[in-house]
């Protein structure tokens, strides 16, 4: 019962971004502790994106990270990153999945993304920010 490798992964999906828009969708994200969660990082725009969290890393305990690519109808896992991530930044019309597992409740309020356009403005000036609160 407390082997969390052998635990199904809850999925949540985060879009990076939509065309013409610099956002997190949602902008705010709910977990719990001692789950396994699959979080998996759309970007449906036309602009790369980070997933940034400086406060979010100190609260979960990072099983993968893996970049994902869609061949032929399947998803195909193209590397896999283990550590302590506190950033990824996801490529126009990629995604990646990072499993984790909350291992302390808090607010992380930092979530951001720090990609600076031609206007000078990073895409978090632009609205690009979030929560993520681990209950």
């Amino acid at each position: 019962a407390g082997d969390l490798s052998r635990q199904t992964p809850i999925e949540v999906t985060v879009d990076l971004g939509k065309p013409g828009q610099h956002a997190f969708l949602p902008s705010q994200l709910k977990f719990e502790t001692g789950k396994l969660y699959k979080l998996i990082l759309r970007n449906p725009s036309e602009d790369p994106h980070y997933f940034t969290s400086d406060a979010f890393t100190p609260l979960i305990y990072t099983r993968k990270v893996q970049v994902t690519q869609e061949r032929d109808g399947k998803t195909v896992t193209l590397a896999e990153f283990k550590g302590a991530i506190r950033d990824i930044e996801v490529y126009p019309g990629q995604a990646a999945e990072w499993w984790f597992v909350p291992v302390a409740a808090g607010r992380a309020r930092d979530l951001r993304c720090g990609i600076v356009g031609k206007d000078g403005k990073s895409h978090a000036d632009h609205g690009m920010v979030g929560e993520i609160v681990i209950e």
